[in-house]
């Protein structure tokens, strides 16, 4: 049953309750654009042609472990309108990591929620979980983004879709998928002209 917040319902998380997600393991992350509109890319025969954005995307994709020292990248592709990775968080090593990309951009908002409604601290994300790392991902892209191009048109749908990797079978089964994705575009469920038939 959807819970009420300020009288309103507000849509359930598809994460897994109770879980930890700033717990060490893998995860196989997806995230689209606004209505999977095509920003990042063109397929040409198989292989992904990165533009202007989708190299802004990718830059920022690659700088995740340096703004969060508990993350290592794995296999990822930016698709023509979504991205998809495994992030590895580890073990918190002691190392003060940001919860932000380049905070000189914007300025983060809280990450615990701590006001007159204690139960929003339940759904608010936690330092160095996987919604953290993935927002601020989002955000500085769409600000880069929007701000080079001058323009409020680039926007990301409002969540991600995630998988916890179990085992080293699903992990090296997804890492083939997301290599050879380019080369299956023309069967991808984000491919807008698969949407139309």
């Amino acid at each position: 049953m959807k819970e009420l917040f300020q009288n309103k319902y507000r849509v359930e998380s598809a994460r897994l309750p109770n879980y930890d997600y700033g717990q060490p393991g893998y995860y196989f992350i997806t995230i689209c654009t606004k209505n999977r509109r095509h920003y990042f890319s063109d397929i040409i025969d198989g292989e992904m042609i990165l533009n202007d954005v989708g190299q802004i995307a990718a830059r920022y994709w690659l700088e995740i472990p340096k703004h969060f020292s508990n993350v290592v990248l794995d296999e990822f592709i930016i698709m023509p309108n979504h991205i998809h990775g495994i992030i590895e968080i580890r073990k918190n090593d002691g190392v003060n990591c940001r919860d932000e990309a380049l905070p000189r951009l914007y300025t983060p908002p809280p990450r615990l929620y701590t006001g007159k409604y204690p139960n929003m601290s339940k759904i608010s994300p936690k330092s160095k979980s996987l919604s953290v790392i993935i927002g601020s991902f989002k955000s500085i892209c769409t600000k880069t983004i929007n701000k080079i191009y001058g323009t409020n048109h680039f926007a990301w749908q409002s969540r991600f879709y995630e998988h916890i990797v179990r085992n080293e079978i699903s992990l090296h089964n997804i890492q083939q998928y997301i290599y050879y994705n380019p080369q299956m575009w023309h069967r991808d469920r984000n491919n807008l002209e698969n949407l139309l038939m």
